[in-house]
């Protein structure tokens, strides 16, 4: 996409893009920055996605994953004050994102496909439960396993919203893994935040652009 195109026509997402990096490099480094600002400019990137979601994608749907989104822009606030206040509501938005995905189900899949989609739903709390011990974490892991799975046998493109879904399963796991190991993962806390955002910007661009085309073609 041109950069022209893109300050033009989906600027919230140049405003997404723009507020993740910055995040990313304020929490990488020491920030003069209070912990305050640094928090509202994390949250600043997945809500720039649900704004986004809102002023391009048609009908209640776009409003739908708009919703998973925000709910996800605060949980990543919350995090850095409540960190199970915060899963909590990432564990309610991936209920909500369930809700959309299983309303657009993929008529023809594979073998393989529904394999990884049950290894998704079940492999996730059980390597949340591993790395940890936790039962909030297992807990937790069921919503974001069955999350995956239910976006990887939607119709949305498997290579955009299906492979988002899994890199933030990736993400999280690494949480899980910078709770349980000692000492933690020297990569994690590298590779959390990318692949998080990385994948809430792939899922939330290929809702919003498969929606477009599903109109667009019963116009």
């Amino acid at each position: 996409m041109p950069k022209r195109a893109l300050i033009e026509h989906r600027p919230w997402l140049l405003v997404s893009i723009i507020a993740s990096v910055a995040y990313y490099l304020l929490d990488q480094t020491d920030s003069p920055l209070g912990e305050i600002w640094i928090m509202l400019v994390k949250g600043a990137g997945v809500a720039a996605l649900a704004i986004y979601a809102l002023a391009r994608g048609p009908g209640s749907s776009a409003k739908h994953i708009a919703l998973v989104l925000a709910l996800c822009a605060i949980a990543d606030m919350v995090l850095e004050l409540y960190f199970q206040f915060g899963a909590g509501i990432f564990a309610l938005a991936h209920l909500v994102a369930i809700a959309l995905y299983i309303r657009f189900p993929r008529h023809h899949s594979t073998g393989s496909q529904k394999a990884l989609a049950g290894a998704l739903a079940i492999g996730t709390p059980f390597i949340a439960w591993l790395l940890t011990n936790d039962i909030f974490a297992a807990a937790y892991g069921l919503t974001l396993g069955a999350m995956a799975a239910a976006a990887w046998m939607s119709r949305f493109p498997r290579y955009r919203v299906g492979i988002g879904a899994v890199l933030f399963v990736i993400s999280d796991i690494l949480i899980f893994a910078r709770m349980g190991i000692e000492p933690p993962p020297a990569l994690a806390n590298l590779l959390i935040w990318p692949l998080y955002y990385v994948g809430q910007f792939m899922i939330a661009t290929g809702v919003v652009q498969t929606l477009r085309h599903e109109l667009s073609e019963e116009d």
